[in-house]
């Protein structure tokens, strides 16, 4: 049997065995330090009047593959973005996990927060020479954004 791991599966199956594999797959791959170290590594700007620059859901989803590639082979979806013909991908996974964990507070050291796609006609992401295209344009759905705020 083979589970897809969404967001939307976590919201709508909230004590389900689909849910014990969504929260299975980020325990098995410890994916808690992964994140906070590569968030801990994106250093304050010049101008740190804002403290640490967020990072999108498509940003932290290449800096995981590129840092920790086992784990994206393990999830095996696409990364994300316009074109992928999938629903489910990385970057979205990463993002649903990280909006639960900081509402239950178990991330108190990451913030998150939304970009709303109004006036944006494009967001372009560059994974190790291939362009990724924000699908969330022009969708309804704001961009998610994480910093970490040590």
């Amino acid at each position: 049997m083979t589970t897809k791991l969404t967001l939307d599966s976590a919201q709508k199956y909230e004590n389900s065995e689909e849910t014990e594999a969504i929260n299975s797959f980020w325990d098995r791959n410890d994916l808690d330090p992964k994140i906070v170290e590569i968030r801990a590594d994106v250093p304050p700007g010049p101008n740190d009047y804002f403290g640490r620059p967020f990072l999108t859901a498509y940003q932290l989803a290449i800096l995981v593959k590129a840092r920790f590639p086992n784990v994206f082979q393990l999830f095996g979806q696409p990364l994300g973005g316009a074109g992928t013909g999938e629903r489910n991908s990385f970057a979205q996974y990463l993002s649903g996990q990280l909006v639960i964990k900081i509402w239950n507070h178990a991330h108190p050291d990451i913030e998150g927060v939304c970009l709303s796609n109004d006036r944006v006609t494009r967001i372009k992401f560059n994974d190790d020479g291939e362009p990724v295209v924000s699908s969330l344009i022009r969708s309804g759905f704001p961009l998610s954004m994480f910093r970490y705020k040590g």
